[in-house]
């Protein structure tokens, strides 16, 4: 009897280690992140890209007093992200950080730029 009462408390952990263990981490996200496909970051400053748009990359340089703004680079190129609008900063975000973006384009100036709704690191 004890042993068939130890075996179902074994299987037990062993589901519920399971099912907590196998779900991917979310992270930390900051504003509110919109799913969809991972642009690169060349595309989107070529234009024709869909709203919201999607990029992943590393944190690079970040507004050092406010962190309202950083530059994201991907593997084509480099973007400025504006995080003022979604009323969240990244003050706190080490550099080097890995993160998902959703927001959509701007232009400033010449520059197109990316004024965040979200984002996951």
């Amino acid at each position: 009897m004890m042993l068939s009462s130890m075996r179902a408390t074994s299987v037990v952990l062993v589901v519920m280690l399971l099912a907590t263990g196998c779900r991917p981490s979310s992270g930390t996200v900051l504003g509110k992140i919109t799913e969809g496909e991972v642009r690169s970051i060349q595309s989107v400053k070529a234009g024709g890209t869909s709203v919201p748009v999607v990029l992943q990359g590393v944190m690079i340089e970040k507004c050092p007093v406010a962190g309202c703004w950083f530059r994201l680079q991907d593997g084509t190129s480099v973007i400025k992200v504006d995080t003022k609008s979604a009323g969240f900063v990244v003050v706190n975000v080490p550099l080097k950080t890995r993160m998902t973006v959703a927001g959509k384009t701007v232009m400033q100036g010449s520059e197109v730029e990316i004024e965040a709704i979200g984002v996951r690191y």
